[in-house]
């Protein structure tokens, strides 16, 4: 059974969870479903605000689609979060990104 189908099984059981989640959105982004990878991106986004590791993802699936306008508020939202949580390595990465993208 490949990878995608293991996490889809155990969504069923584990319904929201958000590294679950998290591991799908990067099994369809790695499987060229981009769209796909977004829906569930935002579906986590939505869920679990303060899961701060998909901001910078999220960020750079926004860059390959073309839309740096979404990106950026998308690394300045995880920022904020990550302060909120006290998370300064996340923070970084998404401070590093945001830089990147200007």
């Amino acid at each position: 059974m490949d990878r995608m189908q293991r996490i889809l099984d155990m969504l069923e059981t584990q319904q929201n969870d958000a590294f679950l989640l998290y591991a799908l959105a990067k099994e369809y982004e790695k499987a060229g479903e981009k769209e796909k990878a977004l829906e569930t991106f935002l579906e986590l986004r939505s869920l679990h605000p303060d899961y701060v590791g998909f901001y910078y993802h999220l960020g750079k699936l926004y860059e390959q689609l073309g839309q740096p306008q979404q990106a950026m508020a998308i690394y300045e939202e995880g920022m904020q979060r990550c302060k909120a949580v006290g998370d300064q390595h996340a923070f970084s990465e998404l401070r590093t990104a945001a830089d990147d993208l200007m």
